[in-house]
C-alpha cells in the first residue's frame, strides 16, 4: 500500500483558498462594474433622448407662437371665442323684462267696478328674486270710493296667481324652435277661440329650421352616398318649384294661411272631448300623436261620471307661483287718501311685490302669467295694459274734508 505525503502546510492551504475567493470576488466586482456602466449608458440616453425631444417641442413651441403672434386681429379673436365659450352661461343668466307686460296683466284687475292704477313702476331683475315697486291708487268706483277692501282683496288676490311655460311640439313629441311659433296678432293679444275662450298659436312650418322632422331626414341624408344627395336635392328643387297655391299640406298637416304666410295650426289649450273621442289624451292627461302644447307647470286629468256619459275634465297648476310668498310677496310700504285726475276719491298706496324668479329666466319658453280663474289674462298686449297706468293721485287738499275723512280706518 502506497503513503501518501502531504509536503505543504496548512498555511499554504489558506492562502490558496484566500487566493480563489479574491479572483472570485475581482470578478464578481467586473461583472457589477460592467452591469453598472451599461445602466449609466442607458440612463445617459433615455435623458439625453428626453432632452432632445424637449429641445425639439420647444422649438416647434416658439415657432408656433411666433406664428400666432404675427396675426394682427389675434386679441379680437380671443375675445371672441371667449364669449362664444360663454353663450350658455350667459343665456341661462338672461332675463327678458318685455315679460313685464304679461305679468301686469295678470296682476292688476281690469274691466271691474275695482280698479287699481299704477302712477309708478320700478323693476329690479337684478337680484335673486325679481321685485316690483309700485306706486298705485285703488278705486272702489262707486261711494265710498277709498275703501280699504279694495286693497285687501288685491293683496289676497296674490296667492292665487300662476304662470306656465312650455314648449310646442309635432306630432312625434319633437320641439319646434320658440321662433317658429307665431302666439300674438298685431296688437300683441294672444290668439283665443271666441266660443271656447281656448288659446292657440300659429306654427311656421314652411320656414327655414321649422321643421323637426325635415331637420332629421336632412341629418340622415348627410350619410347617404353622392346618388342619394343628388336626388335630395332634386326634390329639394321641385318643392321649391310647387306655388304657395299647391301646398295644402305638409307631412300631413293642414295648413292655413295667416298673414301672408303657411302656417299650422296648433292648440295651446287641449281640445279635451275631440281629442279624447280620436284617441289623442287619455285621463291621465297624456297627449300623443298631436301637435299640442307641452307644458312644464300645468297638468290634466279626466273623470268619468257615474253613468260615463260625461267627462269632467280638470287642468291643475299648484307649483308654478307667480308670487311664492302669497299673500306675504307684497308688502305694503304707505297708504292714504288722495284725489285722482278726475277729481274722484281714490286710496294712493306704494307696495313691493315679490315675484317667481323663473317668469323672467330667458330659457322658459312661451311663458305667461295667469291671474285668477276669473280673470285669467295671457298677452303681452300694451292695448290691453293701457287702463292699468294712470297719472298720479294727488295728496287731500287743505278743507277737502270729503278726501280727508273718508275712508279713514
Amino acid at each position: 500500500m502506497a503513503l501518501e505525503i502531504n509536503l505543504v502546510p496548512d498555511i499554504k492551504n489558506e492562502m490558496i483558498k484566500t487566493l480563489k475567493l479574491r479572483n472570485f470576488i475581482l470578478f464578481l466586482c467586473i461583472i457589477v462594474a460592467s452591469a453598472s456602466v451599461f445602466v449609466v449608458f442607458i440612463f445617459g440616453a433615455i435623458c439625453g433622448g428626453q432632452q432632445i425631444a424637449i429641445n425639439n417641442k420647444k422649438s416647434l413651441l416658439d415657432n408656433y407662437s411666433k406664428k400666432v403672434n404675427s396675426y394682427t386681429e389675434l386679441n379680437e379673436f380671443l375675445t371672441i371665442k371667449d364669449q362664444v365659450g360663454n353663450i350658455a352661461s350667459i343665456t341661462s343668466e338672461k332675463r327678458l323684462a318685455s315679460r313685464t307686460f304679461n305679468v301686469l296683466s295678470a296682476l292688476i284687475p281690469t274691466n271691474s267696478p275695482d280698479t287699481i292704477e299704477i302712477s309708478e313702476l320700478k323693476i329690479n331683475l337684478a337680484e335673486d328674486k325679481p321685485t316690483y315697486t309700485i306706486e298705485a291708487q285703488a278705486n272702489a268706483g262707486k261711494d265710498p270710493y277709498i275703501d280699504y277692501n279694495v286693497l285687501d282683496a288685491f293683496k289676497k288676490s296674490m296667492q292665487y296667481m300662476r304662470y306656465d311655460y312650455g314648449n310646442y311640439v309635432d306630432r312625434e313629441g319633437n320641439t319646434i324652435p320658440a321662433f317658429c311659433m307665431i302666439e300674438k296678432d298685431s296688437n300683441g293679444a294672444s290668439f283665443t277661440d271666441p266660443d271656447s275662450k281656448a288659446h292657440y298659436a300659429y306654427w311656421t312650418i314652411a320656414a327655414e329650421n321649422c321643421n323637426p322632422k325635415e331637420e332629421k331626414e336632412a341629418s340622415s341624408d348627410n350619410k347617404s352616398d353622392d346618388s342619394s344627395e343628388t336626388d335630395t336635392n332634386e326634390e329639394a328643387k321641385n318643392e321649391e318649384n310647387k306655388s304657395d297655391e299647391e301646398v295644402e299640406s305638409i307631412d300631413g298637416y293642414t295648413l292655413e294661411e295667416y298673414d301672408g304666410r303657411k302656417v299650422v295650426k296648433i292648440w295651446r289649450t287641449p281640445q279635451f272631448n275631440d281629442w279624447y273621442e280620436k284617441g289623442y289624451i287619455d285621463l291621465d292627461g297624456k297627449i300623443s300623436k298631436i301637435e299640442h302644447f307641452e307644458s312644464a307647470c300645468t297638468t290634466y286629468s279626466g273623470e268619468k261620471n257615474a253613468n260615463n256619459s260625461k267627462i269632467k275634465w280638470k287642468d291643475q297648476n299648484d307649483s308654478c307661483l307667480l308670487i311664492p310668498d302669497g299673500v306675504d310677496g307684497i308688502s305694503i310700504l304707505e297708504s292714504s287718501n288722495g284725489r285722482n285726475s278726475s277729481e274722484e276719491l281714490v286710496l294712493r298706496f306704494s307696495a313691493v311685490i315679490t315675484l317667481a324668479p323663473e317668469v323672467y329666466n330667458f330659457n322658459n319658453t312661451h311663458m305667461v302669467a295667469l291671474g285668477p280663474p276669473e280673470r285669467r289674462n295671457v298677452t303681452d298686449s300694451y292695448v290691453q295694459i293701457q287702463s292699468i297706468f294712470a297719472e298720479r293721485a294727488r295728496d287731500c287738499q287743505e278743507g277737502d274734508t270729503a278726501c280727508e275723512k273718508k275712508g279713514e280706518n
